[in-house]
Parts: C-alpha cells; structure tokens; sequence
C-alpha cells in the first residue's frame, strides 16, 4: 500500500439521501469510507505531501500534531506507512476506539487533561506541542490550524467532487472543526459555484466565530481557539447547534435510516432541520459526513453517557425535543 496520492485513496463519490429534515431531499457525502475512516486522510496526505517537497523531513524527524480524533488516527496510517515517528495529543473527550487505533499504528499518544482558559483542551494541546518542539528541534508540528495545506487538500477533493456530482448546488452544509474542509469549500465554490450558499456550522461552545466558550464533550466540531486558517468572507450564513441535538440527530439517523453517523454530521444535519423553513422541495442540498458512528458507541450511542451530560431527552432520538438553532445568520 502506498499513500502517496489523494485521489487513489479517497472514495469521493459516496453520497446517501436522507428525507424528512426539510422539504428537500438532503444529501450527505460519506467521508467514512475512505482511507482511515475519514474527511481527514485528504488533510493528513496534503500536509505531509507539503513538508516532504518542502525537504522539511529528515530520518530523525518526529511529527507531532495535536487533533480530537480523527485527524490523528489519519497522520499515524500515513506516517506508519511512510516511516516517520509521529505523536498525537488528545484529550479526554477522544473516543477509546480511536485512541487505541492511533496506539496500534505505533504512534506515540499523549493525553492532556487541564482545560484551557475557554474551558476546551485546544489550547492545552497546543502549548504541550510549543514545548515539545522547543526542547527538540527534530520535532516538527504539522499544524493543522495553520496549514495551508489542510484546506488546499479538501479544494482539490472534497469541494471538487461534489461540484462534479451534482452540477448545481443550492446549499451546502459543512460542519466547522479545524475549518480546513470548510475553507477548502469555500474557495472552490466561490470560485467556480458562487451560485451556491455556503453555511457554516458549529458547536454552542465553540469560539471559532466569536461566540463566548463553553463546555462541550463531542469531539471534531467547534474549537476553543480559533484556527489561523479560518476566514469568514464568502461564507454565506452560520448556525450553531446545540450537541444536545447532535446527539438526537445521531440516534434519530440510526433509528430511521439505519446509518450510524459521528457527532459532527448530527450536528450538520441538525442545522439543516433549523433551516428547513428556508429550503424548498426542488432545492439540491448537499451535506458533509466526516466520519461514521462506530467511534462513538462508547460516547453519543452510550444511553448512560448522553443521560449524564445532556438529560434523557437526546436518548430517545425523537426530534421534536430538538432544541433548534441559536444565533442563525449571515456571516458578517
């Protein structure tokens, strides 16, 4: 196996039709089923791609990257592969499957346990990172909120591939984590879609656009500081979403459709059911999965762990106890 190139990796053409959200038929694209279980496999081989032209990689180098899940499980298959030392920093809202995973690929995994200053362990993770790479000078951050390289990788992929799927676009639905798969669609479709509305969505909590922090317990949506990378302009609206409804929409989706989806599209999709006054029945709506369900059984699937952290309603996946949208709008 080689993972040199992101197309022969990546299964772009995965989509699934979801009804009953809103009058249209939504579609969701299924990162899932590509290399690494992920949307982040397309950002793991872009950013390593990057430091090997740029000669930044010597035998001794040790990458290091802090990440929720995901993205680690992705740079510890890429860097297995490729024969370089990597460490993941996670923290505790990392799910046990992936935890194990990025430890099976041989890669060093450090967990930080003290939030940061807005209540998250972004911040925590980063300045264990800082360190790290000040004490060794052969330690390198791939830098996933700054690089460039992360929403380059998703304009030639992910944001590509859906254009060529489906021609037109009305809207586009895509949660913001790192951002890097929302900047990536951004700027293709401002480029060559600018028709298509571009909503960004994210976690109560969460401070990527200047909303006050808060707790939250799903990991790959939302941040606690806000990515170098991200950048409003051209993106047409945002909505928050309660992980309280995530967690709904998750089961709801399980129970009704028989996916069994991460927190971060419950979260996209329990957007869209905010917007569903706004969509008509003849409108193409597509939106991003980042990953499946299976990471999360322990977490979001758990009965004992949603009735802990957001009551019992979430449990019974019924989406009249959605609690709805907050803070709606366009992006300024």
């Amino acid at each position: 196996m080689k993972i040199r190139n992101v197309s022969a990796i990546n299964n772009d053409r995965a989509f699934v039709e979801i009804q009953g959200l809103c009058p249209a038929t939504v579609h969701v694209k299924i990162e899932a089923f590509n290399l690494a279980g992920s949307v982040k496999i397309k950002a793991a081989v872009g950013m390593i791609d990057t430091l090997e032209r740029e000669e930044r990689i010597a035998p001794n180098t040790r990458l290091i990257e802090s990440s929720s899940g995901s993205l680690g499980v992705a740079l510890a298959m890429v860097c297995a592969e490729r024969g370089y030392r990597f460490t993941c920093v996670i923290d505790p809202n990392t799910s046990e499957q992936n935890r194990k995973t990025i430890e099976a690929m041989g890669a060093e995994l450090v967990v930080v346990r003290q939030r940061d200053e807005n209540g998250g362990f972004l911040g925590t993770r980063i300045q264990y990172i800082r360190q790290r790479v000040a004490d060794d000078r052969n330690t390198i951050w791939v830098n996933q909120y700054a690089n460039r390289a992360n929403p380059a990788a998703h304009y030639a992929s992910t944001a590509r591939s859906i254009s060529e799927t489906f021609g037109h676009v009305d809207y586009l639905f895509i949660g913001a984590g790192t951002t890097g798969t929302l900047m990536g669609c951004k700027s293709f479709f401002r480029r060559y879609r600018p028709e298509t509305m571009i909503i960004a969505i994210d976690s109560i909590g969460s401070v990527t656009f200047g909303f006050p922090p808060s707790t939250r317990y799903i990991p790959g949506l939302g941040t606690s500081r806000r990515p170098e990378i991200f950048d409003p302009e051209g993106l047409d609206a945002m909505e928050r979403v309660h992980e309280a409804d995530a967690v709904t929409m998750c089961r709801w989706l399980a129970r009704s459709h028989g996916l069994l989806l991460g927190g971060s599209t419950g979260s996209v999709l329990a957007g869209i059911h905010s917007w569903r006054d706004r969509i008509c029945a003849e409108d193409v709506v597509v939106a991003i999965s980042p990953d499946l369900g299976e990471r999360y059984l322990d977490t979001i699937y758990s009965d004992a762990w949603v009735a802990k952290r957001f009551g019992e309603k979430p449990v019974s996946g019924d989406l009249s106890f959605l609690i709805g949208g907050k803070a709606a709008g366009l992006v300024q």
